[in-house]
């Protein structure tokens, strides 16, 4: 065995005779073990709300969409048509009519968007599975609609009130004068189903059948405002997307998920990075007391250090033997703290003992790659903080 470590692991678990030196290494390794927690947790707790925050998109996006660079509309050529077709990554897509709307029920009005979608639509995105109440479209029942929760809210309206429709309307194109009693097209539908997602999503779309949508604004046949595409495999969406791009040429924009909601991801990442970086540092603060530890061990071992080097073990040897304690002592502190942080992450997972509301549970998940984190940013900070306290050691100190 290494004669530095087999010194170090001795220093380790030995107890010293001054209770202050004892005192401050369990305060040091509670510091770490704390520290090591709260790193796992809240990297396990971004990690869970990154995937439901993605899980909540997958309703409101596509993995890729396509719109017209100039206009709201473009026509959907056979040859375009053709090119999805080919295309072996896309795994099914559906046109859509997007347009912006007024909606007017019970004497209260709203500004939202109308969303056009085929039967597939559901393969697309997981739109259905969102629903808090009701059913999605059913291509056998006319003039339905299904609506986002805070639009309901906002106008008082429940599902399937066949007495009172939501009116849909859509100002009429058209230059010079305007007949007020005539402006807009209409058409009534019937609410079956609310669906729920983020603040923004469930405040903007009034989902319809695709020939209503067109029939209400009043398209030519094949006119669409985007074409939405799921694939395959989403870890090829950046080159699919740079491939249906130059099929489609510029006069379209072709966007993954990414990209439609860049801002979202961007703040989310930054969220993950700051928090890291803040509990970083108050591991750094933590590891003063591994630092302080140590030097009172080097000072209460001064004279064991001095017999040490009479019988020849170098000033580099003795160094060694405090950097490796200190390091063990990291290394303890942090397995212990990594073992409870699993264990809390699993209850958690397992029972939802912190909830958001009274039926959603906090997320979080466990992955290997947070326990790497962890363990990587520990174990170099602990080194660290043991070869700053080592290096106190000098021929000079040892001998006086």
């Amino acid at each position: 065995m290494n004669f530095s470590y087999y010194i170090a692991k001795r220093y380790l678990y030995s107890k010293s005779s001054n209770s202050a030196i004892n005192i401050i290494t369990i305060i040091a390794s509670f510091g770490i073990i704390v520290g090591s927690i709260a790193l796992f947790i809240i990297l396990s707790g971004f990690s869970g709300l990154r995937t439901f925050s993605y899980s909540l998109l997958d309703a409101a996006d596509p993995d890729i969409k396509i719109t017209s660079v100039k206009g709201k509309s473009f026509i959907l050529s056979n040859s375009n048509l053709q090119k999805l077709i080919e295309n072996d990554n896309i795994d099914d897509f559906s046109s859509v009519i997007e347009e912006r709307v007024f909606l007017e029920y019970n004497d209260k009005n709203e500004i939202a968007y109308i969303k056009g979608v085929k039967e597939n639509y559901t393969n697309i995105t997981k739109i259905d599975s969102s629903l808090s109440i009701g059913s999605w479209l059913n291509p056998n029942y006319s003039n339905t609609a299904v609506a986002g929760r805070i639009i309901a809210l906002k106008l008082s309206m429940g599902i399937r009130n066949f007495t009172e429709p939501l009116t849909i309307m859509v100002p009429k194109p058209g230059k010079g004068f305007i007949n007020p009693n005539n402006a807009f097209y209409k058409t009534n539908v019937q609410i079956v189903g609310l669906y729920t997602g983020t603040e923004a999503f469930e405040s903007k779309f009034v989902f319809v059948d695709f020939n209503l949508a067109k029939d209400l604004l009043q398209f030519k046949s094949n006119e669409i405002t985007s074409i939405e595409i799921k694939l395959k495999d989403t870890n090829f969406s950046d080159e699919v997307a740079e491939d249906l791009q130059k099929a489609f040429g510029d006069n379209y924009k072709v966007q993954t998920k990414e990209q439609l909601n860049a801002i979202f991801y961007k703040v989310i990442n930054t969220e993950n990075l700051v928090s890291y970086l803040i509990f970083t540092l108050i591991i750094i603060i933590a590891l003063f007391n591994v630092i302080g530890a140590i030097i009172m061990m080097i000072i209460d071992k001064k004279e064991n250090l001095k017999t040490l080097f009479n019988l020849g073990t170098t000033v580099k040897e003795i160094k060694k033997i405090f950097v490796l304690q200190g390091f063990l002592l990291t290394l303890f502190g942090m397995s212990i703290g990594l073992i409870i942080g699993v264990i809390l992450v699993f209850v958690q997972k397992q029972f939802g003992l912190f909830m958001i509301t009274q039926n959603l549970p906090y997320p979080v998940e466990f992955r290997f790659t947070n326990l790497i984190v962890v363990i990587l940013t520990i174990s170099t900070l602990g080194y660290i903080a043991a070869k700053i306290a080592s290096s106190r050691i000098n021929k000079n100190f040892i001998e006086n």
